[in-house]
């Protein structure tokens, strides 16, 4: 059996530690509470800034088990071209629709990632940016200084 007199010490120096241990409870709780509500906010500033792509197959599409898998590579790099995004903010989502009859693949991922998504993935995939098109597009003009410093 126990000794009653170590079950009294016992209690007597939890009563004695209560108070500093509520102390440390509490602030390694707030401080849990603080983290965790940076990390929402980091998730859902990127959740705000993403970057989607247009994947579009050729009509002679037949992809290999090759060719599936380092397309699954592919979407693997997403991930750690966005080192400093939560998980949550930093997976690539591959969305499918339906516009006018027509099936349609998206490739989302944050905009940290947006160089990863561009690249092709497979071999007979055509990767568009999801706003752009033909009639979209803007010629780019650049500004020429003059000899003077003036730009013309």
């Amino acid at each position: 059996m126990t000794d009653p007199s170590h079950i009294l010490e016992t209690a007597h120096w939890i009563a004695h530690a209560a108070p500093y241990l509520a102390g440390v409870v509490l602030v390694v709780g707030g401080t849990a509470l603080v983290m965790a509500l940076q990390r929402g906010r980091r998730v859902q500033h990127a959740l705000g800034r993403r970057t989607r792509v247009e994947l579009v197959p050729t009509s002679t599409f037949d992809p290999g088990l090759g060719e599936i898998s380092r397309s699954a590579q592919h979407l693997g790099r997403v991930r750690y071209a966005a080192p400093h995004v939560p998980a949550r903010g930093a997976a690539a989502r591959l969305r499918y629709s339906a516009e006018n009859g027509q099936m349609r693949c998206y490739l989302e991922g944050p905009d940290t990632a947006a160089a990863v998504l561009r690249m092709p993935s497979h071999a007979e995939v055509e990767v568009r940016s999801a706003s752009s098109s033909a009639s979209q597009l803007q010629p780019v003009r650049f500004v020429i200084p003059d000899q003077r410093g003036e730009q013309r």
